[in-house]
């Protein structure tokens, strides 16, 4: 299984929608999901805390979504069964 597949199920996401991310905003989704801060997740990543936000904000708007607790949300609600 592609290691950010889980990702996709977890977020309900369609392909497309999960494919216009990148590695790397993948990342964050799974970091954040942990409900680290910006600040604790670019120490994780080893990113700046403001490449963080923008990251996040692209992440925002690729799934249509308008903050960090609609993202959360969208983390831990269980994809339907297929």
């Amino acid at each position: 299984m592609e290691p950010f597949e889980a990702l996709r199920q977890k977020l309900k996401l369609s392909a497309r929608a999960h494919d216009s991310l990148t590695t790397r905003e993948r990342q964050i989704v799974l970091v954040l999901a942990e409900g680290l801060t910006n600040k604790e997740i670019a120490r994780r990543l080893r990113l700046t805390e403001g490449t963080v936000k923008v990251h996040l904000h692209n992440i925002y708007q690729k799934l249509g979504i308008s903050n960090r607790t609609a993202l959360a949300i969208l983390t831990h609600t269980k994809a339907p069964a297929t």
